[in-house]
């Protein structure tokens, strides 16, 4: 054994050793928590301790009618576990909502008890009298009422699973169904549902084991817990980082001091560049989202600087190479194309992450089907219209489609959204979902005179249908990765050959000048200074750990001088420069 040890790398030792307290707090029903800050493989350790978990349990909790719960952040997360599972029933792996779905669902009368106490509902409930024996359901994740059913939001499953966390019965038939429940990304994980599983479970006789897995420097969404502290849990530090080289991992370790990381290899080459604008002699922007920032023109020009700086420097553009991670997609979106798009919904989610159906239908339907179009792959642009393609029975339908089509190119390059949705409704070639439909119909039949507001849903659908259809063609192109640039939230969890980081202002919630100052005393932090400094921190540190190769940071904000000594002391003095353009 002693020979085998000396040929693992410094990260695979540090990762053998996490894996083996992991074990060693499985063995001794002991919940814990894996704190794996960016790039140590925390995958790789949750998959192996549900291994260990099925290779121990198979028969035991089989017989019992027991499973192991792994509760994932995504459905991408849940994919991936289960692939490497190989889908063993002993396994239940699904998303947080889908979870405890599966807790509450029978629970009707409870459910139907506690909808009267979320605010959401009172004035739903209270329009149609009460809710009598109407079934409680939970599928696409809105929120309406008919006289058989309600349809409950995804924040409500939640929010009734907490509330029936109280009733000690309902928390018996937990821990007999799931007698270990291991969490994914429990940084992300709602804080008050973490708050309940705290309060009922940790230190509790009879309750779950409990895993937790994830870093709490990643959490860069709003509601999710952050870090877990309780003295029921046993903190394993896994200080392997098997992603980025020597030269990004010590500047990664600089920033984070008490999780430091040991790489692969620790010879291999790589390089850090920082790049600041401070010395710029023309006037910066103003007002509380922009204050001292390069005005736009500047910023790109600086931007193009940088870029032709590193390439000298040898690096590759391409956009499967390097990546340029920018602040918001407020400031992405004009880089892009697709400038008003953002101005459209009230949740960035809404067009980065496809949850608005109109949004879905043109970047996984429409547009793959108008580029194979234009290629003449007819097949290809069939099997992109899926179930909605018509029977094409005769020569007048082939014509049917080629006129349709050829309408839809030309709508598509000079109209608005809703020019092509008008055309799409009417030809029904290609046909639209039923619900895209049935948001249109809303918003034709709402009756604007009538004085009720009009709900935010129709009001965002009657704004994207203003906007030119070129950006969205701009947006779809952006979200199938045929870009190099991205956003620092949409990268969490992917790695790249060389990164390049934007930093600027735009957004009032980040303010990274003031991040650097903070950082000088962190354990002195203002109390109303502290969750604003961890989320810009957390960002930051997301976007400097993308890279496995090449670092390179812009920052377009002008630094003070305690927010620069800061920058030096992570990232060495040595890397940062004056930038003149």
């Amino acid at each position: 054994m002693a020979e085998i040890a000396e040929q693992l790398s410094p990260a695979e030792e540090a990762s053998q050793k996490a894996l083996a307290e992991v074990y060693g707090c499985l063995e001794r029903k002991k919940s814990f928590l894996v704190e794996a800050g960016a790039g140590a493989g925390k995958t790789y350790t949750l998959v192996r301790a549900l291994h260990f978990l099925i290779d121990r349990y198979q028969f035991i909790l089989s017989k019992q009618h027991q499973k192991i719960a792994c509760i994932t952040f995504t459905n991408v997360a849940k994919d991936e576990i289960d692939a490497r599972t190989d889908r063993n029933p002993l396994i239940y792996c699904n998303t947080i909502h889908a979870f405890c779905w599966s807790l509450i669902s029978g629970f009707q009368r409870q459910l139907r008890e506690q909808l009267l106490q979320l605010q959401h509902w009172v004035e739903r409930i209270a329009e149609v009298g009460d809710l009598g024996e109407r079934t409680i359901e939970y599928e696409l994740g809105h929120r309406s009422i008919d006289d058989r059913r309600v349809s409950i939001h995804h924040n409500d499953v939640l929010d009734l699973t907490i509330a029936l966390m109280d009733n000690a019965k309902f928390r018996r038939i937990l821990a007999d169904k799931y007698p270990i429940i291991l969490i994914d990304e429990y940084q992300d994980t709602n804080a008050q549902w973490i708050d309940s599983i705290k309060a009922h479970f940790l230190g509790q006789e009879g309750s779950p084991q409990f895993g937790f897995f994830g870093d709490h420097w990643q959490k860069i969404y709003g509601n999710g817990c952050g870090k877990i502290e309780h003295p029921a849990l046993a903190v394993i530090g896994k200080e392997a980082n098997f992603r980025s080289v020597s030269a990004i991992v010590e500047c990664l370790n600089r920033m984070r001091p008490e999780l430091p990381q040991f790489v692969v290899n620790p010879k291999e080459q790589g390089s850090v560049r920082i790049f600041h604008t401070n010395t710029w002699a023309g006037a910066r922007r103003t007002g509380s989202h922009w204050d001292g920032d390069l005005p736009a023109d500047a910023a790109d020009r600086a931007l193009q600087c940088v870029l032709e700086r590193l390439v000298d420097d040898g690096w590759d553009l391409s956009p499967e190479i390097t990546k340029i991670l920018m602040l918001t997609h407020r400031v992405l979106a004009g880089k892009q194309g697709y400038p008003s798009i953002p101005n459209v919904f009230e949740s960035n989610d809404s067009f980065t992450k496809k949850e608005h159906s109109h949004i879905a239908y043109f970047a996984d339907v429409l547009e793959p089907a108008c580029e194979a179009y234009l290629a003449k792959k007819y097949g290809e642009m069939f099997r992109a219209c899926g179930y909605n393609v018509p029977a094409i029975r005769s020569r007048a339908d082939k014509r049917e489609w080629s006129d349709a089509m050829d309408k839809l190119i030309e709508l598509r390059e000079c109209g608005t959204v809703g020019d092509v949705m008008d055309h799409l409704l009417s030809v029904r070639r290609p046909r639209v979902p039923d619900a895209v439909e049935r948001r249109e119909q809303k918003l034709r039949e709402f009756d604007l005179d009538a004085g009720e507001e009009m709900p935010r849903i129709l009001g965002e659908l009657k704004k994207l249908r203003a906007v030119p259809y070129q950006e969205v063609v701009a947006l779809c192109r952006y979200l199938a990765g045929h870009s190099p640039f991205e956003t620092k939230h949409g990268v969490k969890g992917v790695e790249f050959e060389n990164v390049l980081v934007v930093v600027g202002r735009g957004w009032n919630r980040y303010n990274f000048n003031e991040m650097f100052e903070l950082a000088r005393d962190s354990a002195h932090i203002p109390k109303n200074k502290h969750d604003a400094f961890e989320r810009n921190r957390n960002l930051f540190y997301v976007a400097c750990s993308r890279p496995k190769r090449r670092l390179a940071i812009l920052f377009t904000q002008k630094l003070s001088p305690t927010a620069l000594q800061t920058v030096g002391k992570w990232f060495a003095e040595v890397n940062v420069e004056s930038l003149c353009f």
